[in-house]
């Protein structure tokens, strides 16, 4: 069965019956009707997914992977914060008449930072460091800019990743790890979405860089679990659970600036019924 699903249900589980409550605190999200949205946590959640063992999409529901996909390559690829270069309308609630999200997300990944070598952005540092200096420690990207927080309309939830190499006796190719820092997450709405999302930007850095797409590292500090999806989460968890579906990119794409979401295949895909109509605390 899916590691993924086993991993999701041992920490809603955990959630569930060892987290503490929100409820009569003063807290900032709503629902549509104006109620306050609270939340059961736990503080501090590590899960850790290889994706040479395989592909970390839930099949207790079905993940849209290409529309996951797509907004990934929205915030590293084409260094978006326009709604209008998004396919999907997950971000609409927080734009404004001109589709901006403010400065947030892929403005953040397109900044320019001086060096040695030159003017690099975010993520054309990355690339850079990969090629030529693959073991350095300090190869990351980090959408948590405090002197702009005030111009973005939401602040960043996956704020940072953090690339690590490895190469072990007997490894034909290094391998190259991410670790996800996460400051808050609706485990709902967002998990497996934000999981396989940048499981997805782990493999086409690697295939970019001739690596091998290792681990995941998914740490999220504030790991929730809102009020009105107790219900819905606790069916979620005793569904049946199947094999993971077998993930792979087209193997005639090595750019990490020519991928597109078509160039995600995804095979054997078993999961059960989709989660519609989830509540969604803004």
């Amino acid at each position: 069965m899916s590691k993924a699903d086993q991993l999701f249900v041992s920490m809603c589980k955990d959630i569930l019956d060892h987290g503490t409550t929100t409820e009569g605190e003063k807290v900032r999200p709503r629902w549509e009707d104006g109620f306050p949205a609270y939340t059961i946590k736990n503080f501090g959640v590590t899960n850790r997914y290889d994706l040479r063992e395989e592909f970390p999409a839930l099949t207790l529901r079905r993940t849209a992977l290409k529309s996951a996909m797509d907004e990934i390559l929205w915030i590293y690829q084409k260094k978006s914060n326009n709604i209008n270069d998004l396919n999907s309308h997950i971000w609409d609630q927080w734009a404004d008449e001109s589709g901006s999200i403010g400065k947030a997300y892929g403005y953040q990944i397109a900044q320019k930072s001086s060096y040695r070598e030159g003017e690099f952005d975010q993520m054309d540092r990355v690339l850079y460091d990969l090629e030529h200096t693959p073991f350095s420690r300090r190869i990351m990207t980090n959408m948590y800019t405090f002197a702009d927080l005030h111009e973005m309309n939401l602040y960043p939830c996956a704020y940072s990743v953090t690339y690590n190499v490895t190469q072990g006796e007997g490894d034909e190719k290094p391998v190259l790890n991410m670790v996800l820092m996460q400051r808050s997450q609706d485990i709902l709405a967002a998990n497996n979405w934000n999981v396989c999302q940048y499981a997805i930007l782990l493999m086409m850095v690697a295939r970019h860089v001739d690596m091998v797409a290792g681990e995941l590292l998914h740490v999220i500090v504030d790991a929730h679990i809102y009020d009105r999806h107790v219900d819905i989460v606790r069916e979620l968890i005793e569904r049946p659970q199947y094999p993971a579906p077998r993930v792979s990119l087209n193997p005639n794409v090595q750019n990490f600036y020519d991928f597109t979401i078509d160039d995600l295949i995804v095979e054997d895909y078993n999961h059960g019924p989709q989660v519609k109509n989830i509540p969604i605390a803004v």
